[in-house]
């Protein structure tokens, strides 16, 4: 199930069951054509928003399918994920509607909303997400799975550490058991610059989303024209600035954060996916993830 080596599939005379006699090894560089991406505000794009579309986000998500889309006829892609959703809302808002859509690829990011929230259990959510790949194994699509990334030196972030660790062995363990691919987020030391992360601290910066487009597709093996980017080295700061700056966070991000948590509310409440159905990439426009202002995309 889980097939990585794009060049095995096109070395042969015979086309790849599902791949059309017309596209040869010349113009495939990857055995999908139909690609589903499922989750939370990671993977919805949430912090690099679109320039050309106000009120859009484009996320690494989008630009790993704009590679796969180069040179691959009749190539579609869905985006299913939701800002703000728990693994149990991915598991029942989601799975069902990708399992409709009969992808060859799967990308699934869930149970980091879990992970942060206080008092959750890291192996309660994994076991969630263990029923969730099995599902979607039936699809017979290459499942990617992701770990969280290392989060020591990440402001607030950093007191969970330990969990996210524990998790990630978990979603390791998933991954084995179903065949499924792992984007090893946690050993991608990039993500550690300040640069890649959205000034709200939660959520990735457009540097960010390119870093992870990268690894992805370097993750399945291929080819692609993303260059690697260095962040910029951050301006040195007075003790005194670096407190003010922290004010500002928490007054704009961190109490509008937890008042939602407070209220039952998230951040995805009447927001639906942006690309619920497969579409070529290049054709037609590209429907906002919401209406959400900056302080509710958390």
């Amino acid at each position: 199930m889980a097939r990585v080596n794009p060049s095995g599939p096109h070395s042969e005379e015979t086309p790849e069951p599902g791949i059309p006699e017309s596209l040869t090894p010349a113009t495939v560089q990857h055995p999908w054509l139909r690609y589903v991406a499922l989750g939370d505000s990671f993977t919805e794009g949430i912090g690099d928003p679109d320039p050309d579309r106000p009120g859009s986000h484009r996320g690494w998500a989008d630009r790993v399918a704009q590679e796969l889309a180069n040179g691959t006829e009749n190539f579609a892609y869905a985006n299913l994920a939701v800002r703000g959703r728990l693994i149990e809302q991915i598991r029942d808002g989601q799975v069902a509607p990708a399992l409709e859509l009969r992808p060859d690829l799967i990308t699934l990011c869930a149970g980091g909303n879990d992970v942060i929230r206080p008092g959750s259990d890291p192996d309660e959510t994994a076991r969630i997400l263990d029923t969730m790949v099995q599902l979607l194994s039936t699809t017979g699509a290459t499942i990617v799975l992701f770990n969280g990334p290392d989060v020591r030196d990440t402001p607030v972030m950093g007191s969970i550490r330990a969990k996210v660790a524990i998790f990630n062995e978990n979603v390791r363990t998933v991954a084995k058991r179903h065949d499924a691919v792992v984007a090893d987020m946690w050993s991608l030391r990039e993500l550690t610059a300040k640069k890649m992360w959205d000034k709200d601290r939660l959520h990735f910066s457009p540097l960010g989303h390119h870093t992870i487009a990268r690894m992805m597709l370097d993750t399945l093996n291929i080819p692609h024209q993303l260059d690697p980017v260095e962040p910029e080295l951050p301006a040195e700061r007075t003790w005194r600035e670096a407190r003010v700056d922290d004010a500002i966070w928490a007054r704009q991000h961190l109490f509008p954060w937890v008042i939602r948590r407070l209220r039952g509310r998230s951040s995805g409440d009447g927001i639906t996916a942006k690309r619920p159905d497969f579409e070529p990439l290049f054709g037609g426009s590209m429907p906002p993830g919401g209406d959400a202002t900056e302080a509710d995309q958390t």
